[in-house]
């Protein structure tokens, strides 16, 4: 089934100039690019985004992290791309990721892991509409 996701590129992979590398990836994978866009957001934008995860401990920091400094938001189209997005990005944690996945080549740490995807279809709708109006989702 053709689905949409969200996939940002996080600020440390942005500033480490990896968006390139990140999106060729994409692209081998075959997912098209419906939306992308270079955006900056603040803690409070940052903590509405990851509301979910609030009572979590990572939570301040991890607001705090998104927040400082420029990231790439995307919008990926294609086949069970929810699933094969997330099997791209690796585990959370960089050195659990399977060898050849975003977050084994280009994290740092569990924060610091270089990318984002959605997790559902539910999420990716949430995700999706945070970042993108229905005018930059037209294909």
């Amino acid at each position: 089934m053709v689905e949409r996701t969200l996939a940002i590129i996080k600020p440390d992979a942005v500033s480490r100039q990896l968006i390139g590398e990140i999106i060729k990836r994409y692209e081998h994978q075959g997912f098209k690019i419906v939306a992308m866009k270079k955006t900056r957001i603040t803690k409070s934008q940052a903590e509405g985004f990851y509301h979910v995860h609030r009572q979590r401990p990572f939570f301040e920091s991890l607001a705090s992290f998104m927040a400082g400094g420029p990231m790439v938001v995307l919008v990926l189209e294609g086949e069970d791309v929810i699933k094969r997005h997330r099997d791209l990005m690796g585990a959370t944690n960089p050195k659990e990721a399977a060898q050849g996945t975003i977050r084994r080549d280009f994290g740092a740490d569990i924060e610091h892991n270089a990318v984002h995807g959605s997790d559902s279809r539910e999420s990716a709708q949430f995700e999706i509409g945070y970042f993108f109006s229905g005018l930059e989702l037209q294909s």
